[in-house]
């Protein structure tokens, strides 16, 4: 696959970026280089392989879900300015 002049105009427009006449060449020869390299990376056979999301393993670490106290509420809002119902009264931001 390789792309050509208009195909670079259209991804730089896509991508907000102004690209000149001048510079649409070098871009080109750089985006056909890396999906040259893509290419080459389809060509690797990867059966049998498991997907992975790192390099090293890992274990996500986790806490037991338990039930807490709470019911602190009163204390919470204890020192704000202005309170309704336990909860904090903020001035309105959005009209």
């Amino acid at each position: 696959m390789s792309v050509d002049a208009k195909t670079v105009r259209r991804i730089a427009h896509l991508a907000r970026i102004a690209v000149t006449d001048d510079e649409v060449a070098p871009l080109q020869g750089e985006l056909n280089a890396i999906l040259s390299f893509v290419e080459q990376l389809d060509a690797v056979d990867v059966s049998g392989i498991e997907p992975m999301t790192s390099v090293t393993p890992m274990a996500m670490k986790s806490r037991e879900d338990v039930i807490t106290d709470g019911g602190h509420a009163r204390e919470i809002v204890f020192n704000a300015p202005l309170t309704e119902d336990n909860y904090f009264v903020v001035p309105k931001v959005v009209e």
